[in-house]
């Protein structure tokens, strides 16, 4: 037969190489959430060959996602394209259901959604699921995007666990990895609060919000956190410091940020051991210096660990070698 010739393989995804659309052992990685969209296509590796983003936030694609995707990866040909994120949310393209703690590579693998787009001819789409945590006692937990960022750091964990995650932001996750399965999941609204006490109400109109980073007002909230009276009653402190001159609105952010974090730690931090910390490098500095008071250890990882987590997700579907 002239030319090259299609080869198929069943295993639990399909593997292929074809003229069109690559060959077996590279993929596209697409981290897609509600402010951002992450288009990665890796090796055989999973190492990263190009890269592109776009601020196409998920709400504003209703209805194109297959357009949107499209555009994203134009001359990018490999036949396998599988995403993460909030993509696969109630308000994505598909829901796909959580898969249940515990859960490691393989069962997450499993949880994904396969489907074909008319927008994509010739292409194999994957969504990876989120997860949840139902204890016993207590509240369920979900997420969905963090999960991959997890698998794409097992490698760099040491030992059996359990190993301590955090990953500060709107809705901080702490996640617990044992024996390369993620346990435990719990969150905290500590960027969420944020942004509502610096932006309305009482405690905002106090408020430079375009003030930099003050480590010792930072510091100095961390230290409240641990305190009497609780978070409500610490809150005003914001607003009686600054009646008294004790407080500037300069500062203000930076101490409303250490109460709220100090919170958040008071919570879930463990006791001991060490953190490893998943986010922006901001974020991850003002976490470790939080950590680091509580005699903790915190290593901080690069955000981008989704791709090397799809990577690992492609692989265990037998969509890569």
């Amino acid at each position: 037969m002239a030319g090259r010739s299609r080869l198929k393989k069943n295993t639990r995804g399909r593997r292929w190489s074809d003229p069109q659309h690559g060959d077996t052992d590279k993929m596209i990685a697409i981290d897609w959430g509600t402010s951002s969209l992450r288009a990665y296509r890796l090796d055989a590796a999973g190492q990263v060959l190009a890269q592109r983003s776009s601020s196409a936030a998920l709400l504003a694609c209703q209805g194109r996602f297959e357009a949107v995707l499209a555009e994203q990866i134009d001359g990018w040909t490999d036949r396998h394209i599988v995403m993460a994120g909030m993509i696969g949310s109630r308000n994505g393209w598909r829901e796909v259901p959580y898969v249940a703690c515990p859960a490691g590579a393989d069962a997450i693998a499993a949880g994904m959604l396969a489907f074909e787009a008319p927008a994509l001819p010739g292409r194999e789409l994957f969504i990876a699921p989120g997860m949840s945590d139902r204890p016993a006692q207590g509240a369920p937990e979900v997420m969905r995007g963090e999960e991959t960022q997890v698998l794409g750091l097992l490698d760099d964990l040491a030992g059996p666990g359990p190993h301590t995650l955090c990953l500060p932001g709107t809705h901080s996750k702490w996640i617990t990895v044992e024996q390369g399965r993620i346990a435990r999941i719990h969150t905290a609204m500590t960027g969420e609060l944020y942004a509502l006490m610096t932006q309305h109400g009482l405690l905002g109109a106090l408020m430079d919000k375009d003030a930099g980073d003050d480590e010792a007002a930072f510091a100095r909230g961390l230290d409240a956190s641990r305190g009497s009276g609780g978070l409500p009653n610490q809150l005003f402190s914001v607003r009686t410091l600054g009646l008294f001159g004790e407080l500037s609105g300069a500062a203000a952010p930076s101490y409303l940020s250490g109460l709220l974090v100090g919170h958040e730690l008071n919570g879930l931090a463990p006791a001991n051991g060490t953190v490893h910390l998943i986010g922006s490098a901001a974020l991850t500095r003002r976490y470790e210096r939080a950590l680091a008071a509580r005699g903790l250890q915190a290593i901080a990882h690069a955000e981008a660990l989704t791709a090397r987590g799809l990577h690992r997700l492609a692989r265990a579907r037998g969509l890569v070698g």
